[in-house]
């Protein structure tokens, strides 16, 4: 386990790498007995800096949802990552020009909530416990190089995790729908990067329901004295791989009968 002052100088290097648009190294390097739990007490630390510098979280991220991405990064668990006021963007808005280091973007369903969760809660007690689901796009970003320089290697889960599981904004839009409309499983989205579609991808892609992965958040948020609570938004996960979006880029993911979601990288 890292000491708590470990703690603190990472999330300070998260901090530092975001203000000024300039990745940190790799912590699994820097940390080799680094642990999930400390890269958990990092991504916390460094939401707490956001939190007394007067943000305001308002939900959850859940990621590596997906078998794929789970046998790139050799792990057989998802990873959740906290979302605040601050990386919320208007559907169709734009992205200031500097906002982000290396933006890449996915697709998801994001759950909004009408009740609190327990620890325990099951697929049917989310569902119950959602009040509509909406298209979004989430917006990635990474504070830790992804590769490092000398030796080449990769980042692992552990820098993913502590930088807040490359969590830097979101977008919610399209028809919000009532989460037994709809088979969610068979709920997908066409998305293009200035009108060239790039990916497209069904919820069934994240662990075979996207409620699912929200049983699972429930689950690792109660090991750490947290939940979901009501009115919190949960993006529950991509079913697509991400696109780049450097300046200049529009991203448009069409949900079918739940509409469209986008937004624009500005150049300027």
């Amino acid at each position: 386990m890292l000491s708590d002052s470990e703690i603190s100088l990472a999330a300070a290097r998260l901090e530092e790498a975001e203000r000024t648009r300039k990745q940190t190294g790799l912590l699994s390097l820097d940390y080799p007995n680094i642990s999930m739990e400390d890269a958990y007490r990092i991504q916390d630390r460094w939401v707490q800096g956001k939190l007394a510098a007067g943000d305001t979280p308002v939900g959850w991220k859940i990621g590596l949802t997906s078998r794929a991405m789970q046998q790139a990064l050799n792990i057989t668990t998802p990873d959740s990552g906290y979302l605040l006021e601050s990386m919320r963007f208007a559907d169709g808005g734009v992205v200031p020009a500097g906002r982000f280091i290396a933006p890449r973007v996915e697709a998801e369903l994001a759950f909004i909530m009408k009740h609190d969760l327990s620890p325990d809660a099951t697929l049917y007690d989310v569902l119950n416990a959602t009040d509509y689901v909406v298209p979004s796009l989430e917006i990635l970003d990474t504070r830790i190089q992804r590769r490092d320089p000398v030796s080449g290697v990769l980042r692992n889960v552990f820098d993913t995790i502590a930088d807040n599981a490359a969590n830097a904004g979101f977008v919610l839009g399209g028809k919000p729908v009532r989460p037994l409309e709809h088979d969610l499983r068979w709920l997908g989205a066409i998305v293009a990067a200035n009108g060239q579609v790039e990916e497209t991808g069904l919820g069934g892609g994240v662990l075979n329901h996207p409620a699912q992965g929200i049983v699972w958040l429930t689950q690792r948020l109660g090991a750490y004295g947290h939940a979901v609570r009501a009115g919190q938004v949960v993006l529950s996960g991509s079913f697509i791989r991400p696109i780049e979006a450097p300046p200049g880029t529009t991203i448009t993911a069409d949900f079918g009968p739940l509409g469209t979601v986008s937004c624009h990288f500005s150049k300027d």
